[in-house]
């Protein structure tokens, strides 16, 4: 105690708060909770049970390190209930052996939601050649219970190597859907969408929609900070460009109380979640079930040790449980 007291003293004036904003998005209600138990009650989200309102979002594909990171995102998922979403999977449509670096399924095990992921360019590719096997070959191979399809024609347009998308997304998604038995979530890689586009997703009768919004790890800017200077100075206000993952979600909710018919009912709210608190907070607004998503904070903690990850999420889960007993969340 003596020690907890001396270390009040000292670190009082660093403390203070003057200059500093508030939180605005919670109420803080110390009176009527308890210390938190850090257990989340299971809940049914993609057709699976999960433990933990957290998934592990699609990053990284076709690395030297993509086992390392995979497996140690596997073993989490299945030690701590969360869902999981690989990185891009085109790399085993050319080579299967890389499979070793996506195969998750023995390590996350069969009760926990796993999915594949391939880019819109690769879909359209696959429908102008007039088959989707390669595709429904690729979730057998893995054991996948569906796959994301990322939206992403900025990234591709950035890209110096990028393919240029000559059919609407929107067409060549539906022919999939229409021609393959294949779960499918949509998700965008750091801009988000506006909400004619949101419109059509939510029309999809798809599993769910990963916003991937502006706000966290921005695939159009990676792609410019890989290429050429002068393209980057040419094109930095466009790749500036994007919706946050508040905004999108007021406009799913503001479609959802309209009484718009939405054929996906679940969401993967991504993209700017810094930590627990943002992705509490968002999920807590949605009218729709929800998880929030993460990928940069994951991948910092995956390159490594796996008792650096576990540790990671074990105070993550800490801060969810405390805020659950003690903030109340404001409307969006």
């Amino acid at each position: 105690m003596e020690t907890r007291k001396h270390d009040h003293i000292a670190l009082a004036f660093s403390s203070r708060v003057e200059g500093l904003q508030a939180d605005s998005r919670f109420y803080y209600e110390p009176m009527g909770g308890v210390i938190p138990d850090p257990a989340w009650e299971p809940f049914s989200f993609l057709g699976k049970t999960m433990r933990l309102p957290m998934w592990v979002s699609s990053m990284t594909g076709g690395t030297a390190l993509a086992r390392t990171i995979n497996t140690n995102l596997a073993m989490a998922c299945r030690e701590f209930g969360m869902g999981m979403g690989l990185g891009s999977c085109r790399i085993l449509l050319e080579n299967r052996s890389y499979l070793q670096d996506f195969d998750m399924r023995e390590i996350i095990g069969d009760a926990l939601p796993l999915y594949a992921n391939i880019g819109i360019a690769q879909l359209e590719q696959m429908a102008a050649q007039g088959s989707f096997q390669a595709l429904t070959d690729l979730v057998g191979m893995l054991r996948a219970d569906g796959l994301i399809v990322h939206v992403n024609p900025m990234q591709e347009f950035l890209q110096d190597e990028g393919d240029l998308l000559r059919v609407p997304p929107l067409e060549t998604i539906e022919m999939f859907l229409d021609e393959t038995d294949i779960k499918v979530i949509i998700k965008e890689v750091g801009q988000g969408m506006g909400p004619d586009s949101i419109l059509k997703v939510m029309h999809l009768p798809i599993e769910a929609f990963e916003f991937g919004a502006f706000g966290g790890t921005n695939f159009s800017k990676l792609e410019l900070l890989r290429g050429d200077p002068s393209k980057s100075d040419l094109y930095e206000a466009m790749a500036n460009t994007g919706h946050t993952a508040a905004w999108m979600l007021k406009e799913v909710n503001r479609l959802h109380s309209e009484g718009h018919y939405l054929r996906c009912r679940q969401l993967i709210i991504s993209g700017g979640i810094r930590s627990f608190l943002d992705g509490y907070y968002l999920i807590s607004n949605s009218r729709l079930p929800a998880v929030f998503g993460q990928a940069s904070n994951f991948l910092k903690y995956a390159r490594n040790e796996y008792n650096e990850l576990r540790q990671f999420i074990e105070d993550q889960i800490r801060g969810l449980s405390f805020a659950r007993a003690y903030l109340v969340p404001k409307a969006l």
